[in-house]
């Protein structure tokens, strides 16, 4: 019988809130729509989807002490995640709040994520978090670390495979100085340009071409309905979704 693989992710798990107008958007002004609610976070997400396929996955997270916190826990535990997460009573669980026009297009997110910035460096320096990432076949993290964590996790990871997942344009600069110690960075085409440092209208060839200066090995570049881009070292493909 074949050993199930084990993932130990460390990174976001929060409430993500998505309020879509019905109408027209009238800016500074009251407009009528619907409001869903639910649990996400980057590396939770991948999570969900690689535990269905057998994978044995724990997530390191860290969470408020509030009703959200509660939510954000039950998901983990239904989802058959095993949940190392830190609670911190006296803070407010990180949460993502998306408001965006009847196209679907984003008027405005809001990304209440402080104690990631605040909690996540100190939670890495546990000596817990060493003997996690022995036990584990590979790390999966998400840039919703701040870089100073980001450094750290990478020093402790020497010889397994550390996966990330880019989250935003303005949070993948914060992969920008251990891009060299990760197998495959998950992004889509904003995120990319941002990586690299190129315009909006910029190619997939130059794309990946300034992916691989700034220092990523392999990647994989979504974009939405479009094409996605793979590479490493040495190819580079494209797939239609």
């Amino acid at each position: 019988m074949l050993k199930s693989a084990k993932i130990l992710a460390i990174g976001g798990a929060h409430i993500d809130r998505r309020g879509q107008v019905s109408g027209a958007y009238v800016p500074a002004a009251s407009n009528p729509g619907t409001m869903r609610e639910d649990v996400g976070g980057g590396v939770f997400n991948a999570l969900r989807s690689a535990v269905r396929r057998g994978v044995s996955a724990s997530l390191m997270s860290v969470r408020g002490g509030d009703a959200a916190a509660d939510t954000v826990s039950r998901a983990i535990a239904e989802a058959g995640i095993a949940d190392l997460s830190a609670v911190f009573l006296d803070r407010t669980t990180p949460s993502y709040t998306a408001l965006i026009d009847r196209e679907g297009e984003l008027i405005v997110g809001f990304a209440d994520m402080a104690l990631y910035d605040l909690a996540f460096p100190k939670q890495i320096r546990r000596s817990r978090v060493r003997e996690l990432i022995a036990a584990a076949d590979a790390v999966f993290c998400d840039a919703n670390l701040p870089t100073a964590a980001l450094e750290r996790l990478v020093l402790l990871t020497t010889g397994k495979p550390v996966f990330a997942i880019a989250i935003s344009p303005a949070k993948i600069v914060r992969l920008k100085p251990v891009l060299g110690n990760l197998a495959v960075v998950f992004m889509n085409r904003r995120e990319a340009i941002a990586l690299a440092e190129l315009d909006a209208a910029t190619s997939p060839q130059d794309i990946v071409a300034g992916l691989r200066r700034a220092g990523l090995k392999s990647g994989v570049v979504t974009a939405g309905g479009g094409a996605m881009l793979g590479f490493d070292e040495a190819d580079a493909f494209s797939i239609l979704p």
